[in-house]
């Protein structure tokens, strides 16, 4: 408003800039964060549109009336623009806080020691303003050792959440009951299952939830169930980083009958200070400008300074860069070190073995 009066005092040139005040009351209504601010710079610019037509006497010429007139119709457009946004920003508020709410319900946090393992965990949800989508994970100390499931619900939304709670709780439960982990896979999918019936989901018979669960035992042997999920990482010292893959595959819980779902049981001898990362597609799958996938396991050793906590913090940073956006999708990784407070106990011959569950 300054500027304008200032330019059309000092100017020589006979032309007025009056009309150059109606941008004043939109720029506050940009800037606004309460609904009567556009009125009152409203009522001040109207002052200076008045006193610029006193000063250049055009009074009665139609460009001052014209401006007048627009300087008025702006600013109630910016009120009543401010006002519908504080109403929207209100209501995303709310939103998120719910979000967070649910959040803190279905997907707890993790403390930073469970039983022989040091822990963290990083989830970024897809969905704007939203903290929570399809993917899930959990970590549980069960007498049969540490347990964790890393897991995708396929589609977003509020079914993928409703889909992703019945897994969860069927895990809390199943994690402590069953001393076999593929028992554990089997009790998930009867409750998916039943889940997916119970609520009428739309396109039931399309949805599935691909999952890796893994369990530390106190011998130091980890047990590792996948279905259809990406496999873990293993990463320990002096060695390239290992994706613990089995030579069977098995499909996503949901795709089989739950009576069917008997996968095999993967068992890896584990060595203090050794890192277990389990992780969603959201983070394999982010692409750059370019199309390329991120390099997960070329990338992970250069991220792998310091704590859990840091390790995940800094792979995040690194996908995004590799993106150059928020991501597209739901992503989710646990990281497990393996760190047995007393010394660990003799671990079991040939570990690299499979069997059938």
């Amino acid at each position: 408003m300054l500027l304008v009066v200032a330019l059309d005092y000092f100017s020589n040139s006979e032309v007025t800039v009056e009309p150059a005040l109606t941008a004043v009351p939109a720029l506050a209504a940009v800037v606004s964060r309460r609904a009567w601010f556009p009125l009152l710079i409203g009522v001040c610019t109207e002052a200076a549109a008045f006193l610029m037509a006193f000063l250049n006497n055009v009074l009665g010429e139609s460009v001052h009336s014209a401006t007048v007139f627009a300087i008025a119709l702006v600013a109630g457009i910016g009120w009543v623009s401010v006002t519908l946004r504080l109403r929207q920003e209100a209501a995303l508020a709310d939103a998120q806080l719910v979000a967070d709410i649910a959040r803190r319900v279905l997907l707890r946090s993790v403390p930073d020691r469970v039983g022989s393992v040091r822990a963290a965990v990083h989830y970024a949800a897809a969905a704007a303003h939203a903290s929570i989508g399809g993917d899930l994970y959990e970590l549980v100390n069960t007498r049969h050792g540490v347990r964790a499931v890393v897991g995708d619900v396929r589609g977003k939304g509020l079914n993928a959440v409703e889909t992703a709670a019945a897994v969860l709780g069927a895990f809390r439960e199943a994690a402590h009951q069953e001393p076999a982990l593929d028992k554990v896979a089997g009790w998930l999918a009867v409750s998916l299952d039943r889940a997916l019936h119970e609520n009428d989901h739309p396109g039931v018979e399309e949805e599935f939830v691909t999952l890796v669960l893994i369990g530390v035992r106190p011998d130091g042997t980890a047990e590792i169930v996948n279905c259809g999920h990406p496999a873990p990482l293993l990463m320990r010292a002096g060695e390239p980083v290992r994706a613990l893959e089995l030579d069977e595959t098995v499909p996503p819980l949901g795709v089989l009958d739950p009576a069917d779902v008997r996968p095999p049981v993967q068992r890896v001898a584990v060595r203090p200070g050794d890192r277990v990362l389990l992780f969603t597609d959201g983070v394999i799958e982010a692409r750059d400008h370019r199309g390329v996938f991120y390099p997960l396991a070329e990338r992970l050793p250069h991220c792998a300074t310091g704590g859990p906590v840091e390790v995940l913090r800094r792979l995040h940073d690194d996908v995004v860069r590799h993106v150059g956006r928020s991501l597209s999708d739901d992503a989710a990784m646990l990281l497990l070190q393996y760190e047995p407070v007393g010394p660990a106990l003799p671990q079991q011959a040939a570990p690299q073995a499979l069997t059938a569950g």
